[in-house]
């Protein structure tokens, strides 16, 4: 059987920087041709970066889309890899579209290329286009028509996008009909919790569907609240794996592979769901045999906990670095909130770029700001007390607020100085809030929303305190100083804004709120199928009616990294005007 060497690599790209982006590719080319690889591939849109939104929309932007994919062909062609087929993602549009009503303005396309001898020798597109979660791709792109082969040393090697894979039908059975040896899906596809397990049995079944060895390679990285987790595979025709690897880690994966010999007469007309076989041939003839040497290797998984962990690091990373930020600020209250999101941003961004302020009140407990003190020793983080009494007792003399409206003066205060001191010192805010309390309504307008990103936004309350159990385990694990305190963990969780405050107050306990809200929120369902599933009747609707008139405070939230399926934003689009509100029976 004829052989390939082929080359995976999964890389982090940024949206908008094209040269950037070009150099990253010639560089990942330069070290997949060392290690002897045929074929060599990059993620989806690699060139542009993933997702572009809007700036598909602009004419300028996919025209300097293409311009690049032009002098990326012949930098590779000039620096002597232009024997070397390469595909890798870009931006195009579809040239002979008509503008019609419905179509995105240009007929942009979701587009791949494989490089050759310094051109472009073949372009397509992305075929079925996801219009769920985070994806608007009907908005942005029309869809590609064709089935895209390439013959490579004698191998038919067809060709997917991302999306071509999730769904049924289209360019999945169609590659069995052509009878290609090997399936190339190059994806951007985001990361949510146990993705990883289904990722797995997708590719494992489109294997046996196509019939052939299939190669899913995946994108790393962070954009915006989105971020991408690797984990790039290679499953033989039997759905077996052969290589697997790493999760949030950028690399390249390279290995041997023994495919079938493409048929003497290439693939050609109408295929399945009226694909055109569209067939390239750069090399025919087979290579010479040689010894196989390089496996890929086989990653291990990360456990839950540490994979939505690692999840969060890498999002808060991606996004200060590519926003050009390189330090954070942070109050700390002394609580698990603010505990956990200094661990990760320590973890992202180095201790000696993180800054803590805590800012007591007349109703902060002694316990607060000895927990802050301690989590800033147990980290190395940069760490200051600035009390707000002084500001807090003027305001009070000024306007005399009572009940809420004194409560929250005490967060809105601390917001202010937070962002004060943003602006003189240069650091970027982190919003401590955690998913249960931003569904609840449980944050205050211009006082702990305040900030430019949210790393646990998408983090229930119950898993935050799940996830600081776990990284101070992997610190005791590796000989280290666990990063938060234990009081921080154990204590009952309080905003403080009045004595003796505890969250259970007006809150039930965090597994029950959780389980209500992941019900609601995340799998969409009503008061009814709540309360059928056990849940107190009052409870269930009060919560609910919480969540429903919360929805302009969500709108009002900074981003912060997407680990779920239904995170707040994109992906759970409500009327802000609202009077539906669920009644249980």
């Amino acid at each position: 059987m004829p052989q390939l060497r082929l080359a995976l690599n999964q890389i982090d790209s940024t949206v908008g920087d094209l040269a950037g982006n070009v150099e990253a590719i010639v560089r990942w080319t330069r070290h997949s041709a060392e290690q002897g690889a045929h074929l060599v591939a990059f993620p989806e849109m690699a060139l542009t970066g993933y997702p572009v939104e809007d700036l598909a929309l602009r004419s300028s932007f996919v025209d300097a889309s293409r311009a690049a994919l032009r002098t990326l062909a012949a930098r590779l062609n000039d620096e002597g890899y232009g024997e070397l087929p390469v595909v890798v993602g870009y931006l195009d549009r579809t040239e002979e579209a008509k503008p019609k009503y419905g179509q995105p303005a240009g007929a942009p396309r979701d587009a791949a290329a494989v490089l050759h001898r310094g051109e472009a020798v073949l372009t397509y597109s992305k075929h079925h286009l996801p219009n769920y979660g985070v994806f608007d791709e009907f908005r942005y792109f029309v869809p590609g028509e064709t089935l895209p082969v390439v013959r490579v040393h004698g191998v038919d090697v067809a060709l997917a996008i991302c999306e071509d894979l999730w769904q049924d039908g289209g360019r999945v059975p169609a590659t069995r009909t052509a009878g290609a040896g090997l399936l190339l899906s190059i994806n951007a596809s985001p990361y949510e919790r146990n993705k990883d397990d289904q990722r797995l049995e997708l590719v494992r079944k489109r294997a046996q569907e196509a019939g052939c060895t299939t190669a899913y390679l995946a994108m790393i990285g962070g954009q915006d609240d989105i971020v991408f987790d690797g984990d790039s595979l290679v499953v033989d025709r039997h759905g077996e794996v052969i290589a697997r690897a790493p999760q949030f880690s950028e690399g390249c994966v390279v290995l041997d592979l023994e495919l079938p010999a493409a048929a003497p007469e290439p693939p050609s007309g109408i295929v399945d769901d009226g694909l055109r076989v569209e067939h390239v041939t750069l090399s025919g003839e087979p290579l010479a045999a040689y010894r196989p040497e390089l496996t890929g290797g086989y990653a291990e998984r990360l456990d839950d906990d540490e994979e939505v962990y690692s999840a969060l690091v890498v999002g808060l990373r991606a996004y200060a670095a590519k926003n050009g930020f390189s330090s954070v600020l942070i109050g700390l209250s002394g609580g698990i909130d603010s505990a956990l999101t200094a661990a990760i941003a320590c973890d992202a961004l180095g201790a000696q770029n993180v800054y803590g302020v805590a800012m007591p009140s007349r109703y902060s407990s002694d316990h607060s700001i000895s927990d802050a003190e301690d989590l800033a020793r147990r980290t190395g983080l940069n760490f200051r007390t600035v009390p707000i009494a002084p500001m807090f007792d003027a305001y009070m003399d000024s306007l005399g607020l009572t009940g809420l409206a004194e409560e929250n003066l005490q967060s809105r205060l601390r917001g202010t100085m937070l962002m004060a001191l943003s602006n003189q010192e240069g650091h970027i805010v982190l919003a401590p809030g955690n998913k249960s309390e931003l569904a609840v309504g449980y944050s205050t307008l211009y006082g702990d929303s305040v900030g430019a990103y949210g790393p646990i936004k998408d983090v229930y309350k119950s898993v935050i305190f799940r996830l600081a159990e776990w990284r101070n385990r992997a610190a005791l694990d590796r000989g280290q100083t666990p990063p938060i305190p234990e009081n921080s963990i154990s204590k009952p969780p309080s905003a403080e804004l009045r004595p003796g405050q505890v969250d259970t107050d007006s809150l039930p306990d965090y597994p029950v709120l959780d389980a209500i809200l992941e019900m609601y929120v995340d799998g969409d369902q009503g008061a009814d199928a709540i309360v059928a599933a056990g849940y107190d009747r009052e409870l269930v609707v009060k919560t609910l009616r919480m969540v429903d008139t919360a929805e302009y405070k969500r709108r009002q939230y900074p981003p912060g990294t997407k680990i779920s399926a239904k995170g707040f934003g994109k992906d759970r689009r409500l009327p802000i005007t609202n009077h539906w509100r669920e009644k249980s029976v």
